[in-house]
């Protein structure tokens, strides 16, 4: 688990590959969204995307208003509230 993104809105957690658990076989990212105090953990082919599309991000040096609003376009799928964090 490693601690790749936080600011004021958002932070996301890495959770490396695990061949041997089905949920970990490619890795995983939880994305937090603080002010809304809900997340949503991305497996499979998501987390995939996700990183692909991280790495395009991350070419381009974006700032952090940037980041967060790429982020947000995950918030749709953010439906666990977050409890204790």
């Amino acid at each position: 688990m490693n601690l790749i993104y936080n600011s004021e809105q958002y932070s996301v957690v890495e959770f490396g590959a695990d061949r041997n658990l089905d949920a970990l076989r490619f890795g995983g990212y939880e994305i937090v969204d603080k002010g809304g105090k809900r997340e949503i953990f991305i497996a499979g082919i998501l987390a995939q995307n996700f990183r692909r599309d991280v790495n395009e991000l991350i070419a381009g040096e974006p700032t952090m208003a940037e980041i967060d609003e790429f982020l947000g376009s995950y918030d749709a799928l953010m439906s666990q509230p977050v409890l204790l964090h």
